[in-house]
């Protein structure tokens, strides 16, 4: 009798997991399906080319209604003269502004957590500042002072890549900051202080005791930046100038008609980033079976540091 509410309430807390899990990941189910989805009999029959995938997105109809299996839209998809550059401008974007985000991140998150409380203080106000405000106020300003900056200073790149760039690292700093520096924080500064005593210099120290701990920080941060940046709207809308990213081209096709195409660059693309996690997971594991498997413990008790004096 004492059991049966322990098992309803395990029961209910599954069945509310399963449910949740379902709301994150059905819709990305359904668009992967949908990605080979035929045109309708309807579309088609107004329609007098051979290639069926060739059909205006005007003609095409609901794309959500299931008319039969198709493969053609993922060549439709690679073959598009405006989704492939948008694309391909994102992911460089992206790519870039994570790892000067990192970097800028790393530093702030070790110069802090060194700072005194005191100064510290206004530094952290200015660092969550950033990610309180609306993201629509930071394009609006970023917009102002590049064309502001632009006018002072004629040598200061347009609207376009550049600005988009300088838009993304400055939000993303702060979130890498806080990510690296929770790590930093978390994992205490015994270890380093040991290298000291062994007569460890401070870049020997950093490169062989603080930097392997903080690598799974360090790599979370950069793909959390580079999603962040990828798939951002607000900000590259008012400092691309002629520059299209890929979130750009694709709320602006919702006015022309969607076609399965992009359900098709839609999966590749996230089968693309489901096998850079799977790549950096198992980095990230066999580097903590290396550090696992050194030697933890010499006989008085103390752990051994393999350092070397810089």
């Amino acid at each position: 009798m004492r059991r049966r509410p322990r098992l309803t309430a395990k029961h209910a807390f599954t069945t509310w997991a399963v449910l949740v899990y379902l709301f994150l990941f059905l819709p990305i189910v359904v668009m992967a399906v949908f990605a080979f989805n035929k045109p309708s009999a309807a579309a088609l029959a107004g329609f007098h080319g051979t290639n069926v995938c060739a059909i205006p997105p005007t003609q095409i109809g609901n794309i959500a209604v299931w008319n039969g299996f198709t493969g053609c839209w993922f060549s439709a998809g690679l073959h598009d003269p405006t989704f492939i550059p948008a694309i391909i401008v994102s992911l460089r974007i992206a790519a870039e502004a994570s790892v000067i985000a990192t970097v800028l991140g790393l530093c702030a998150a070790l110069a802090l957590a060194r700072m005194r409380p005191r100064l510290r203080a206004p530094f952290d106000s200015l660092v969550y500042l950033t990610l309180v405000v609306p993201e629509i106020v930071i394009a609006v300003a970023s917009l102002i002072f590049f064309v502001q900056a632009r006018k002072v200073f004629p040598a200061f790149p347009g609207l376009g890549n550049v600005t988009i760039l300088i838009g993304q690292v400055v939000f993303n700093a702060s979130l890498t900051m806080l990510i690296i520096r929770a790590r930093f924080v978390g994992m205490g500064d015994t270890l380093e202080e040991a290298a000291y005593d062994l007569g460890s210099g401070p870049l020997a120290t950093f490169r062989q005791v603080t930097l392997p701990r903080l690598a799974p920080a360090i790599v979370a941060a950069a793909l959390l930046s580079f999603t962040f940046s990828f798939d951002d709207y607000v900000l590259p809308a008012f400092t691309n100038g002629t520059t299209n990213t890929w979130p750009i081209v694709l709320y602006s096709a919702v006015r022309f008609g969607l076609t399965p195409a992009v359900n098709a660059l839609a999966t590749i693309m996230l089968g693309v980033t489901l096998a850079a996690v799977v790549v950096t997971a198992l980095v990230l594991r066999r580097s903590r079976r290396r550090s696992t498997a050194q030697p933890a413990l010499s006989g008085t008790g103390r752990r051994r540091l393999r350092v070397t004096a810089s």
